[in-house]
């Protein structure tokens, strides 16, 4: 039986290299996720903001757990990699 892939969402600019970086590697590792332009999308900002407190981009949100930068190790920890 295979594994149910936690939710994941990227949050950041499509200007951002780190957050290129997070989308591109996630990618590699077959991950699905959702990406998220902070830029135009102020309602995804608010919420990005509301729950982490950071403003800064990439973070990525692995079911309730949020990683603020592109940290491979935390990212494979949480994921299960």
């Amino acid at each position: 039986m295979e594994k149910e892939q936690k939710k994941v969402t990227v949050f950041g600019t499509l200007t951002c290299h780190w957050c290129t970086m997070v989308k591109s590697y996630l990618k590699e590792k077959n991950i699905d996720f959702e990406f998220k332009d902070v830029t135009f999308d102020y309602k995804a900002g608010q919420e990005m903001m509301a729950k982490s407190g950071q403003t800064g981009v990439p973070q990525i949100w692995i079911d309730e757990k949020v990683i603020v930068g592109f940290d491979k190790n935390e990212i494979d920890k949480t994921l299960g990699l």
